[in-house]
């Protein structure tokens, strides 16, 4: 990106310097950047051309199905707000993996004397190289065919296709761009890690939304919701091509007047972010030291646990989840998968009180490699831990800052699903479940961090296990929820008992004393057991941890 400070450098004092145009230059740049990355590296290589097939399989029979829908009555409908659709993973997915294309940081080019608008074009032009702007041209060009009749719809089928394909390019461009301060700090290391998260929020919806429109009179539903989307840019440039076809010209001639104008005022708004970028500083550089009381401010909560290594090692683990971003994805993740799955079932009818355990199983499973969290940095605490009973300490700590957040979240997740299913008087029998489910996985957590330590990698998003360790993760997590059930099993059957014995209704609410009962004896019986043994295999678990 430098060539036309190059040129400049080495032209002869009062020679003309020759125009360059950066659009292609942009333009070779980009494939130079696709050319140069798959050199050297097989794998690169192979998962390149891997996505590049899966993209063009896919994009080929989602363009068939709906070539198919043509005539379909409910083809607008469809199309409109798959577009929608479209628009909102474009805008999203550069926040969500800002390392997947190199070119979506703007601010490598500062130093080049370059002006914003010729830039804003060369970039619109170079981001149009690529798989994924690929694979959008599939799904207009279906969309496009699936709505457009007669002559007027053709010709706005023809204009649409370029007009959602730039429209979604330059949305996520504009949104890269103001955001680049974050996609670069660690916040945005954060916020890539917690993909995850939407990913799995997005399949929920996705799967109550298709059992919804498996119903009689499905896609109708859609109908409200897709008269507002048709009128949302970029989707207007669908929703045109179906109101040509349908002889609505007003109503076309007035979609495309917004998707023009939505366009223009993208790459106006990307233009400013893109000046503001290059003319302001990096707040990261400036020495700009907080207040001692403002970095103390949180002194107060932390005093709230109690002193010694327990308090120590507590306030270790909760910290973990609030600042390492692997620690935090996980538990976001956890938090919000067990409210959703209950939540989501009881809004379809066919949810379970009992399905409460779900959440307080998914915070469980934090309690799985205790040790391995910690990273290489573990040898620090190692270094403190002389005796059996200072293991014993430390590993109750832990648990204790997993059951100081599972505890209430679990009252949290019941009570809301008690109330959805309209099942109070089963609401004692299903916590006291859900708590002794807890206490299980506490005690069978600490065995599995004992005997199946795993290092957790530092580099990579979504690489959770060594390499060559994936087989301790496996035992130690599934083994250890294997064994949760079987030590559950008496709370389990008399829930079941007093489940399916209606005279015994009145009873219910004795499982909750006994689930609280045998989660404690569950837990504390765990560590006990888990800590001379993870005291005799110290050296192991240092190497097992440190070798990510």
């Amino acid at each position: 990106m430098s060539a036309p400070v190059t040129t400049a450098a080495v032209t002869a004092p009062g020679t003309a310097v020759p125009a360059v145009s950066l659009t292609p230059l942009f333009v070779r740049l980009k494939l130079s950047l696709l050319k140069n990355g798959l050199k050297g590296s097989s794998k690169r290589k192979a998962a390149w051309f891997g996505t590049l097939a899966l993209a063009l399989v896919v994009g080929f029979f989602v363009t068939l199905g709906l070539a198919l829908l043509h005539g379909n009555a409910h083809a607008g409908t469809v199309v409109v707000i798959l577009a929608a659709i479209l628009a909102l993973a474009w805008s999203f997915m550069p926040l969500f993996f800002p390392s997947g294309d190199e070119t979506l940081d703007p601010s490598r080019l500062v130093m080049l004397p370059l002006r914003p608008r010729p830039l804003v074009r060369a970039l619109l032009a170079s981001s149009l190289v690529g798989i994924g702007p690929l694979f959008t041209l599939c799904l207009a060009v279906g969309s496009v065919v699936a709505v457009a009749r007669g002559a007027a719809g053709a010709v706005c089928a023809v204009v649409a296709v370029p007009l959602l394909l730039l429209g979604c390019v330059t949305l996520a461009r504009a949104v890269a761009t103001a955001n680049v301060r974050l996609l670069s700090s660690r916040k945005g290391r954060d916020l890539a890690l917690l993909s995850g998260l939407l990913i799995a929020i997005g399949a929920q919806m996705a799967n109550f939304a298709a059992q919804r429109l498996g119903q009689p009179g499905g896609l109708a539903h859609l109908e409200p919701a897709e008269a507002v989307i048709r009128w949302l840019p970029p989707a207007t440039a669908v929703g045109m091509v179906d109101s040509a076809s349908r002889g609505d010209y007003a109503v076309a001639g007035a979609q495309l007047v917004i998707t023009l104008a939505a366009l223009a005022g993208l790459m106006w708004f990307w233009e400013r972010s893109l000046t503001r970028l290059m003319v302001t500083p990096d707040g990261s550089t400036l020495a700009a030291a907080a207040p001692r009381e403002d970095r103390d401010a949180g002194a107060g909560v932390w005093g709230l646990l109690p002193g010694g290594r327990t308090g120590a090692a507590m306030q270790r683990t909760l910290r973990y989840v609030l600042r390492d971003p692997k620690t935090k994805s996980a538990w976001v993740t956890a938090l919000a998968m067990g409210l959703i799955v209950p939540v989501f079932n009881a809004l379809q009818g066919t949810g379970s009180l009992y399905l409460a355990c779900f959440g307080t199983g998914m915070l469980g499973i934090q309690m799985y490699n205790q040790f391995g969290q910690d990273t290489s940095a573990f040898w620090m605490v190692a270094q403190t831990l002389t005796t059996p009973r200072d293991v014993f300490v430390e590993m109750r700590a832990r648990a204790a800052a997993l059951a100081l957040v599972t505890v209430p979240y679990t009252v949290l997740v019941t009570s809301v699903t008690a109330g959805l299913v309209g099942n109070w008087t089963y609401f004692p029998a299903a916590l006291g479940l859900a708590l002794a489910l807890l206490g299980a996985m506490l005690c069978t957590g600490a065995l599995a961090s004992a005997r199946f330590p795993y290092s957790i990698p530092t580099d990579g998003a979504f690489k959770n296990v060594a390499p060559g360790q994936g087989g301790l993760a496996w035992m130690g997590i599934f083994g250890g929820m294997f064994a949760s059930a079987v030590i559950c099993a008496p709370v389990i059957a008399l829930t079941v008992y007093f489940a399916t014995s209606p005279e015994q209704r009145s009873l219910a609410w004795l499982v909750l004393p006994l689930g609280i009962a045998w989660a404690t004896l569950a837990a504390w019986t765990g560590l006990r057991l888990a800590a001379p043994m993870a005291f005799r295999r110290l050296p192991e678990i240092l190497t097992a941890v440190s070798k990510g």
